[in-house]
């Protein structure tokens, strides 16, 4: 029967499970998948430690029945590896009717006329990010927009005002994120997490609760009908949501938005530096203030520089799948960066052209940074506006050039970030800074 299982699954390495696993999770460089996609196809196997099968998927048809499929049958993995600090009551990790309610509740937070009222806030905090930067020295990018959409974290979404909560949100989330696989993976370990580093980061977390809960509790207490923030828009749309189904789905946002965010802003921001040309007409559409061709220039961004390449679904019961059946407990994984990086979905996938967005060319099915189907990502808008702002705010104010040679991706956290941390200068332009220190004066 086992022998019969196998030969029914699709094909792919005979490695040993530990050396697939190592080579899987090195996804930053895609080398390995790169090489067992052009061998095995748009559909292979990996078998990984712990039992672990996982089909991954590039074709359009499978992954379009991933994401068009039931609910009750593409579930959210339940070892997802950031679950401990996420909680029980994410939306990552419900399923069906729970994953249903709990959409419900966030959905108003993120429609297009809640995404307008954050813009004002979001432009404020670029304009104080960016005052900040040194001028004519290189610097790597990744950390100050680190330091940015943390700032949009807390006080877009949490709705933070200034105060102690607020100083000390920032330090116990810059430490809560130096969390990597090793400690999430160890985290609730019996013995590991009583011994350093598990100790202290279960600390960080219960000191962010600390915080998290009491700014929920006196949210409850106000007229949140007043405020804007996402966790009173939570608050409005589902007035009998819990503390913990709030506590899990904030966490959620920021992990989702924080760090993912920072990242493909690093990334956007390199590239444009190494390519000139897209560089001069991306200055040229913010002075025209055309947010159509902004909005190619990161989805393109988001395109070459994919951040999460698998898409995982865990199946609930056996299911066909690019044309296999499947056994239950099989992740099915669309892989987002080899369909990013396919000739024949992106002709010359490893240029930086915005215009491809502009021209009709993409399918729409295959741009899938944030997923897709009924789990697709709740902020991709919001993530979307937060680069506009910034990239307007910062080509506003500099001309950019690069700081080092090209990076290549490196693995941090979940994410694959420039190897320097997108090293970058920027330089007094012609659009001077006044206009963005006028603009604050408004």
């Amino acid at each position: 029967m086992a022998r019969a299982v196998d030969e029914a699954m699709p094909p792919g390495p005979r490695l040993p499970k530990a050396v697939q696993t190592v080579l899987f999770l090195r996804r930053a460089q895609n080398d390995a998948v790169s090489r067992w996609h052009a061998r095995y196809g748009d559909t292979y196997t990996l078998r990984l430690v712990g039992g672990r099968v996982v089909v991954v998927l590039v074709g359009a048809d499978a992954i379009r029945e991933v994401f068009t499929g039931g609910a009750e049958v593409f579930h959210a993995p339940q070892d997802n590896p950031v679950a401990p600090i996420l909680g029980s009551r994410s939306v990552f990790l419900l399923n069906e009717e729970e994953h249903v309610q709990a959409r419900k509740m966030l959905m108003p937070a993120f429609n297009g006329a809640a995404l307008r009222g954050y813009a004002d806030m979001m432009a404020t905090i670029a304009r104080a990010e960016v005052r900040r930067w040194p001028v004519g020295e290189p610097f790597a990018a990744q950390g100050l927009m680190n330091r940015f959409t943390l700032e949009v974290i807390l006080r877009v979404v949490f709705g933070f005002a200034e105060g102690p909560r607020l100083d000390a949100m920032r330090g116990l989330i810059d430490r809560l994120m130096e969390a990597g696989p090793m400690t999430l993976a160890g985290w609730d370990h019996w013995l590991l997490k009583r011994l350093p580093p598990w100790s202290g980061m279960r600390a960080v977390l219960r000191r962010i609760d600390g915080c998290l809960y009491p700014e929920i509790a006196e949210r409850r207490a106000q007229a949140v009908a007043d405020r804007t923030d996402v966790l009173s828009r939570m608050l409005a749309a589902d007035p009998d949501a819990t503390d913990v189904d709030l506590r899990d789905n904030l966490l959620t946002l920021l992990l989702a938005g924080h760090e993912t965010t920072a990242t493909s802003l690093a990334w956007l921001l390199h590239d444009l530096a190494h390519n000139p040309d897209v560089l001069d007409r991306t200055r040229a559409a913010v002075d025209a203030d055309d947010s159509r061709y902004l909005q190619a220039v990161i989805k393109e961004g988001l395109r070459l520089r994919t951040l999460v390449a698998p898409v995982a679904r865990e199946l609930s019961r056996p299911t066909t799948v690019g044309g296999y059946r499947l056994p239950a407990g099989v992740l099915v994984a669309p892989y987002t960066t080899l369909v990013h990086q396919s000739p024949a979905d992106y002709p010359d996938p490893q240029r930086f052209r915005p215009d491809r967005f502009l021209d009709g060319s993409v399918d729409g099915g295959r741009w899938l940074p944030f997923g897709g189907g009924l789990r697709r990502c709740i902020g991709a808008g919001f993530s979307l506006q937060e680069s506009e702002v910034m990239l307007r705010t910062i080509l506003t104010a500099y001309d950019l050039s690069p700081g080092g040679a090209p990076e290549r991706p490196r693995a941090r956290n979940v994410t694959a970030a420039p190897s320097a941390g997108g090293r970058i200068t920027v330089l007094r332009g012609a659009e001077t800074y006044s206009r963005v220190l006028l603009r604050s004066a408004e």
